[in-house]
């Protein structure tokens, strides 16, 4: 069990290799009901509303309860500068955007925001980028290091290599410096 949001972000991004906390994860998420991930995407939705009223933003935001996590998606004109560089300024809304549902429901939330479908749009460079190291691995053989990226940024990587057979995944380094490097399975 985490205590904040955003160690129950850590929990549900980090590339851990330990079971027993992608267990406790699993059955967070089980215990967890649609009506409630719905109530927090609600709240989150309400924050970030008040979030783009006070900068004076137009955004339609959408709430909704997606692969069992709440997630709240805002689109419109002009709402680049809520991403920032590589998504900074989205990690760090998202931070405070869960932290504000904690406050509401005393529970951390997994909460996903997107602004103007950046993740989405990220999701698939990241898949490219991991497609391309797997091409690399299988052909020469051995291991790639890519760039560091952010937690949502390697479970997307994570991902797309796990689906893929003759390769792995593992994460190395620390925070803010944390790679993926691809290997051929053994």
């Amino acid at each position: 069990m985490t205590d904040s949001p955003a160690e129950a972000d850590e929990a549900d991004d980090a590339d851990d290799d330990s079971a027993d906390e992608a267990g406790a994860v699993v059955a967070e998420t089980k215990e967890t009901s649609d009506s409630d991930l719905f109530r927090q995407s609600e709240i989150a939705a309400d924050y970030v509303e008040g979030l783009l009223d006070i900068l004076d933003y137009d955004g339609d935001i959408d709430e909704l309860v997606s692969g069992g996590r709440p997630m709240v998606e805002v689109v419109g004109g002009r709402l680049q500068p809520l991403v920032g560089q590589r998504g900074a300024t989205l990690e760090a809304l998202q931070e405070l955007t869960r932290l504000a549902v904690f406050r509401e429901t005393g529970s951390p939330s997994r909460l996903l925001l997107d602004v103007g479908g950046y993740r989405a749009n990220r999701r698939k460079e990241l898949a490219a980028v991991a497609k391309n190291a797997v091409e690399k691995v299988k052909e020469y053989g051995e291991s790639v290091r890519l760039e560091p990226m952010s937690a949502f940024e390697r479970k997307c990587v994570h991902d797309v290599v796990n689906a893929l057979a003759g390769v792995e995944s593992e994460s190395e380094g620390v925070e803010p410096h944390r790679r993926i490097v691809v290997r051929p399975a053994p």
